[in-house]
């Protein structure tokens, strides 16, 4: 699947998996019989859970695409649910689509909230056998550095590039860094490292900076 083509069909199945799920409410509206129901709220939160999940997945820039795309959908649709249930004054209505919308908002935050840690082990699971045979192919540098390769890059043309590198340790010496720190081996003070398994690391450099170049960071005596 292209990068593309991730970018706009997972926002997609997002937001139709909020709106099957609201869509349920409206049957209730139909009905004359007032009653609290827990089926659309307990369906958003595990579809939603579901495809935010293969969004932090496969796209960095999860948060954008979902705030600014899926959650005024979601939301617009649980207030207009809220405000027909009112003027019909269905009370437990009322309840069902405030449920739904707590459910949708808590949930998105929790998992926007630990977007970085999910994504980095779940990218891990799924695609360490070929970042490890990429950066396990390398001749081990002359100078000392360790061995490494590109685990993500941010940016939007050229600006605010942000660079975070698949790292091997064999000594496991990063076990014991300090986020943010410097560690010997690596040529730049970083922002974050992260512990995916025992001799791999992903390194997080500081803003517009990468393996060769910290100009930012030596001006700024990190």
């Amino acid at each position: 699947m292209t990068t593309l083509a991730i970018y706009v069909a997972l926002p997609a199945l997002i937001a139709l998996a909020g709106l099957a799920a609201i869509f349920s409410q409206t049957e209730f509206l139909k009905s004359k019989e007032d009653r609290l129901t827990w089926r659309a709220p307990l369906a958003l939160v595990i579809g939603t859970g579901i495809v935010l999940l293969a969004l932090v997945v496969y796209s960095p820039y999860v948060d954008i695409l979902y705030i600014l795309l899926v959650v005024p959908i979601v939301c617009l649709t649980c207030l207009a649910l809220l405000v027909a249930a009112a003027i019909r004054k269905r009370p437990r209505r009322c309840l069902s689509a405030l449920l739904t919308l707590v459910a949708f908002l808590g949930v998105s935050w929790g998992l926007l909230r630990e977007q970085g840690t999910i994504r980095a082990y779940a990218r891990w699971l799924v695609w360490s056998r070929s970042f490890k045979a990429e950066v396990l192919g390398q001749p081990a540098p002359a100078n000392g550095e360790l061995r490494h390769t590109v685990w993500e890059a941010t940016g939007f043309a050229g600006v605010a590039n942000e660079t975070v590198y698949l790292v091997f340790d064999p000594a496991d010496s990063l076990a014991a860094a300090h986020s943010p720190g410097k560690s010997s081996g690596i040529p730049c003070p970083f922002r974050l490292v992260r512990r995916l398994e025992s001799h791999w690391y992903s390194v997080w450099f500081y803003t517009d900076e990468n393996w060769d170049e910290c100009p930012w960071s030596s001006a700024a005596g990190r």
